[in-house]
């Protein structure tokens, strides 16, 4: 009850001063007609005004807490692509039998323009992705994705993720394959079943990072060209990728 005291107090103190306000109109005007028609004419308006608080104003509220949280989102994809994203890409990138094609695709600049960006992302869902791997890919993926356990299990409990279905499904996608790979005690002895399970997780993590690495890299050029200028100096796509700053590298400061 004490948080609302103050609350109240407020409530009761400005129904007061309206009450006296409408006291000192009555005796200055001596028309109490006039006062009590222009009051009902108030009160009656009152149902408009909360319709119009409830329906623009209540949106308005939502859109920005909703912008808020996206915000919030994309530093913990940040975080997310710091932390294991761009390494797993580089890491399973090799695994791809038809890696040069597209790797063409990949090559983000500072050029690209948002329809450069969707293009690459529509390309990305037709592409005939064909996963292969021998057994020393797996021992350095499987060794790679047990050390970020801890951090994708931080992730995952992130309850903002609601609010990001197509990430949610790439955490959980990685944490699988993570599973999958740390559960079995030695990845050099597989049946071709299994390897062929394996390369279907792998496969489908691959296809939601590289969706989901492009998405950030737009938003990267237009929220934080600074990061963007970085994440393009460390494109895993780019053979020539380095972050030393050349004369042609740009895409920002």
């Amino acid at each position: 009850m004490k948080r609302y005291t103050w609350q109240i107090i407020l409530g009761i103190s400005l129904i007061a001063l309206s009450a006296g306000l409408y006291i000192v109109q009555v005796i200055l005007f001596h028309d109490t007609r006039d006062t009590f028609f222009y009051l009902l004419q108030d009160i009656a308006f009152i149902p408009i005004q909360v319709l119009l608080v409830t329906l623009i104003l209540n949106q308005l509220l939502n859109v920005r807490e909703k912008q808020a949280m996206m915000n919030k989102m994309n530093m913990v994809i940040g975080a997310f692509f710091s932390e294991v994203g761009t390494d797993l890409l580089k890491l399973i990138a090799p695994c791809n039998r038809n890696a040069d094609a597209l790797n063409r695709q990949l090559l983000v600049n500072g050029h690209w323009s948002d329809q450069q960006f969707a293009k690459a992302s529509r390309n990305i869902m037709g592409y005939d992705f064909s996963i292969v791997h021998d057994y020393a890919d797996l021992r350095t993926l499987k060794a790679f994705l047990a050390g970020k356990r801890g951090f994708l299990l931080g992730l995952l409990e992130n309850a903002n993720l609601l609010e990001h279905e197509t990430f949610t499904d790439l955490l959980w996608s990685v944490f699988h394959l993570t599973e999958e790979l740390t559960i079995r005690e030695d990845v050099t002895h597989l049946t071709p079943a299994d390897g062929n399970h394996l390369a279907g997780d792998m496969k489908r993590a691959y296809l939601l990072l590289i969706t989901e690495w492009l998405a950030y890299m737009r938003h990267l050029k237009h929220e934080y060209p600074y990061l963007f200028s970085l994440a393009v100096r460390m494109n895993p796509y780019d053979a020539n990728a380095s972050v030393v700053i050349q004369e042609s590298t740009s895409g920002g400061n």
